[in-house]
């Protein structure tokens, strides 16, 4: 069973509870329309990775970073940087045909989180994507739709959630293919601190 690390201790990680069109900016790059609702869409715990790939049976890979919180004691205890691989051309080609999403979103190898730390939740998170040090994403909660709290909210007004449960909040602008051999470097912050960085290098 995959697990996940908060501060000291290792959690069976439980699902991930997905975002979707949380960023105007990302909204508008993807040609979308802005949701009158929270859309929400959930990754099973076998979505959990430790290796990037570019590719997965045959398709090209989208990277979308989000803020990843863990759920832990009744509340979003824990913050970590994640990925959200997505088969782009099979989402579009889903979207279309009014179908889910699950196969381009919810495959074995579509999420990679960083370890979880403790964070102030009374103060703004931001966090920032690279590929070979030029920053290619950047997000902060003002720029949200609907707030870690709001989602947290929502998810639990029709779903219940268990320690080891991830909420990961979507991404900003800035997400596209990723490249064999790519080397993804990610940080979160608080005002001047840094709360923690990644590193993953995508597979050739």
């Amino acid at each position: 069973m995959n697990s996940i690390i908060v501060g000291q201790q290792r959690l069976p990680l439980g699902k991930l509870v997905c975002v979707g069109r949380n960023f105007v900016a990302h909204i508008a790059e993807l040609g979308n329309e802005v949701p009158e609702q929270m859309v929400l869409f959930c990754k099973p715990g076998s979505a959990l990775t430790e290796r990037l790939a570019a590719s997965h049976g045959g398709e090209a890979l989208h990277y979308e970073a989000e803020l990843c919180f863990a759920y832990q004691g009744g509340t979003l205890a824990a913050v970590a940087l994640g990925l959200d691989l997505t088969k782009r051309q099979l989402q579009s080609y889903l979207k279309a045909k009014g179908l889910p999403w699950e196969r381009a979103k919810a495959f074995d190898g579509s999420a990679l989180l960083s370890p979880f730390v403790a964070y102030d939740a009374h103060q703004e998170l931001e966090y920032e994507l690279c590929l070979d040090g030029a920053r290619l994403q950047y997000g902060r909660e003002s720029l949200m739709i609907h707030s870690p709290a709001a989602i947290l909210a929502e998810t639990q007004g029709f779903m219940a959630l268990q320690d080891g449960d991830v909420l990961m909040t979507g991404t900003p602008s800035g997400v596209g293919l990723v490249p064999p051999g790519g080397v993804f470097t990610g940080r979160i912050w608080q005002g001047e601190q840094t709360l923690l960085t990644v590193r993953w290098e995508a597979a050739c």
